[in-house]
């Protein structure tokens, strides 16, 4: 358990509430777009991934300088839409994903750093009640609950 500092910033409340503002202003700017779908339907999905971005741009270039190749049972218009969102949106998705990591990864870090003093200072409220120290005794009976390590499982055996 280390108590070195890898972060020590104070995030002033009107950048926070400036940001939360911003970021609902973009969900309601983009709600009447966006699709939400099930965990089925994802897995339904043919995807486009990165190579075959490519191939839809190109496909898109022929239609553009070849239109004689058009199957009459494709529908041009919702193929020139479709490729319209996904380049439209596409380097929203990657900036909301690095903005969302990096705000995991801040979390993560100062989170894993408040556990570590919390739990140093607990360490430091048993050691107290242990020695007798009267005000220590219901700040750690208090954490004690937080701090207690659950009982072990027993599991049945293979040949029950």
């Amino acid at each position: 358990m280390s108590t070195n500092n890898q972060i020590s910033i104070e995030i002033p409340q009107n950048v926070l509430n400036d940001v939360s503002q911003k970021l609902q202003e973009c969900k309601t700017l983009l709600a009447p777009y966006l699709q939400a779908l099930t965990a089925e339907q994802r897995k339904a999905l043919f995807k486009m991934g990165d190579k075959t971005v490519a191939t839809v741009q190109k496909v898109k270039n022929y239609l553009e300088t070849n239109p004689e190749f058009t199957p009459v049972y494709m529908d041009k218009t919702e193929f020139l839409k479709d490729e319209a969102v996904v380049t439209g949106l596409d380097p929203l998705g990657n900036l909301a994903h690095q903005l969302a990591t990096d705000i995991e990864d801040t979390v993560m870090l100062a989170g894993s750093e408040a556990l570590v003093a919390s739990m140093l200072y607990y360490g430091a409220t048993k050691e107290a009640a242990s020695k007798g120290v009267a005000t220590a005794k219901p700040v750690y009976e208090d954490l004690k609950q937080r701090f207690t390590k659950k009982g072990s499982r027993t599991f049945p055996s293979k040949g029950q």
